[in-house]
């Protein structure tokens, strides 16, 4: 699994001017681009029953929406239509490939690619995303408009399940060739129509929601403290209005609150709330003995799963492996390999021989086989 693609962008300036601020056109972005799956393969994939897809059809402003799996005659339809085929990375190797093109952004942040296939005329409307994305063209031109910031008060077309945005207010217009890349941020209004037949990969980004990450973090908390510990008002003022809840209550009441947050210790959960993955990845307890039985007969290497959600994090003589929502403590003797894993999402023979010699390594290896984030090569 390798791929030769590079992307033609200055990555600090993108960070610094584009990044969740501004759309960008990447013209060329990369050469001679060759797409990893053609329209027709992509219509196979949405056969599958375990495969997430969708059609949207339109004529002028009416929009349906039909979900896959799909068959061949899905496909002969007399209006403009798009089928769109979520988290195509995990099902095709090559595909997964693309998400190194951004693996200057945290690879935890990276969601998924999904890839489109239009007819001439067909788009999935007006709308906007919660998240970053890259719009990388494959086959055939597709018209990009971008337009204004929109947010969860955003007037929207009245329909059952499709959120159309019912004003758009176009900034600029991007004819996309294959090889292009148009990078819209969060909240940006974008509107995709094909200029003939056409495929799109989406590299979408995770944006865990704040209530997300402040139920986690207090679950977390409250695992922590002490449950016999309650509210205290040692040196009351007198009460002069029975039945007031004073300000000076409620500055009690905050600091005895900031008190228990300070006490929070350790951040793993955002890390295994981080690496959640979009469907169940681990392996039955027939899939996780033979794939020890060929660690233990001595593998050619392994492989990362590209359906894995997989980050680390350094703490003190100790590495945290979060691996599809699961998290566990090495020491940081497995670092080197950590790293090369994520780098490369492989070890090789002589990596792995190595590693299997090494106690902490060789748990290390066990954990990532058990939680489905490598495969036996």
């Amino acid at each position: 699994m390798s791929s030769d693609w590079e992307l033609n962008l200055d990555k600090e300036q993108f960070l610094a001017q584009h990044w969740q601020k501004a759309p960008l056109l990447i013209r060329g972005a990369i050469k001679n681009f060759k797409p990893p799956i053609s329209s027709d393969e992509l219509a196979g994939l949405a056969y599958e029953e375990e495969v997430e897809a969708r059609i949207v059809e339109h004529q002028e402003d009416n929009w349906q929406l039909f979900h896959g799996p799909f068959s061949a005659t899905d496909y002969q339809r007399k209006h403009p239509w798009t089928l769109l085929v979520q988290a195509v990375d995990q099902y095709i190797p090559e595909v997964a490939q693309l998400r190194k093109l951004v693996d200057f952004i945290p690879q935890w942040r990276v969601d998924d690619v999904m890839a489109s296939y239009a007819s001439d005329g067909g788009s999935v409307g007006p709308h906007f995303d919660n998240y970053d994305v890259f719009l990388l063209q494959g086959e055939g031109h597709r018209l990009w408009k971008t337009g204004q910031f929109c947010d969860s008060s955003s007037p929207l077309v009245d329909h059952d399940s499709l959120r159309l945005l019912s004003q758009f207010n176009t900034e600029a217009e991007y004819l996309l060739e294959p090889g292009d890349i148009l990078y819209v941020p969060p909240g940006i209004a974008h509107w995709g129509t094909a200029q003939g037949e056409c495929t799109t990969f989406s590299i979408g980004f995770r944006a865990p929601r704040i209530t997300e990450m402040v139920s986690r973090f207090t679950d977390a908390l409250i695992e922590q403290l002490d449950p016999d510990l309650f509210y205290s008002d040692a040196r009351i003022e007198v009460a002069t209005r029975p039945g007031e809840i004073r300000p000076r209550d409620l500055d009690r009441v905050s600091a005895q609150i900031q008190a228990a947050l300070d006490q929070s210790e350790g951040n793993h959960w955002f890390g295994e709330l981080a690496t959640e993955p979009r469907y169940e990845q681990f392996p039955d307890e027939d899939e996780l003995s033979e794939a020890r039985s060929q660690l233990s007969d001595g593998a050619n290497g392994i492989e990362l799963n590209s359906a894995a959600k997989l980050a680390w994090q350094h703490e003190a003589g100790r590495v945290v492996v979060f691996a599809n929502g699961d998290s566990r403590s090495f020491s940081e003797s497995i670092m080197p390999l950590q790293i090369a894993l994520s780098d490369a999402w492989k070890l090789n023979k002589a990596e792995l021989a190595a590693a299997c010699a090494d106690p902490e390594s060789s748990g290390w290896l066990d954990y990532l086989l058990e939680s489905g984030c490598v495969f036996i090569l």
